[in-house]
């Protein structure tokens, strides 16, 4: 009986699965309309346990895509304890994914990109604010918005050069030392963290000292 009711579940959910499946665009309100026949066929086997719901039946509905392009980006940077930029409209962000460094403008295809250890510059208008992030994840939507989820992001600014000389070194030395797997790997995290924060404060002063050079 459990196993007939189990495959019967699973043929439904399936079937369920491919009715709901739409086309992926951010200009789509959420899913809330649920499949009838398979909740009350779930209610008859299951009555005393609510019918399952999709990830869509707890999300607001998705802002539409404007018709035209619009003249910002609107941007969120959240970390896990703090929200340090909330719908900030900028002209500009350029985003450290793992395929290397992502422009984003408004107008942007939907996107989806893995954050790695560097400089996010956010652009607006001739200032340019940066972020060291230890990592994380962007999603650019189709409406214009950019969420980005980071571990951690430092403005630039705060960072003491003379603390990542240190931690960079402090670092390769577990790394020479480490006799374990998890301690390999504990130190490399490490190292590429300080190596990032190294290679982002060395392009900062580069550019600090070729705009102070008289152009010719």
């Amino acid at each position: 009986m459990l196993r007939q009711g189990s495959r019967f579940l699973l043929s439904r959910a399936s079937a369920a699965s491919m009715s709901w499946r739409r086309q992926f665009s951010t200009d789509l309100p959420a899913e809330t309309v649920g499949d009838s026949k398979f909740n009350d066929a779930w209610k008859k086997l299951i009555p005393n346990v609510d019918p399952p719901k999709t990830p869509s039946a707890y999300m607001s509905p998705r802002p539409p895509t404007p018709s035209t392009i619009p003249s910002k980006l609107t941007v969120n940077l959240v970390l896990p304890y703090d929200s340090v930029l909330a719908a900030k409209e900028v002209d500009m962000v350029i985003i450290p994914a793992t395929t290397g460094q992502m422009g984003v403008l408004p107008g942007h295809v939907a996107t989806i990109a893995e954050l790695k250890p560097g400089i996010l510059s956010v652009h607006e208008g001739n200032d340019v604010t940066k972020y060291f992030l230890s990592g994380g994840f962007a999603f650019v939507h189709a409406n214009s918005v950019a969420d980005i989820i980071a571990v951690e992001a430092t403005p630039l600014d705060h960072i003491d050069p003379n603390l990542v000389q240190k931690g960079l070194a402090d670092f390769q030395q577990k790394l020479n030392s480490a006799s374990t797997d998890v301690e390999k790997a504990e130190a490399q995290i490490g190292v590429d963290v300080h190596s990032a924060l190294n290679a982002a404060l060395t392009e900062a002063v580069f550019q600090l000292v070729m705009k102070q050079v008289p152009q010719s």
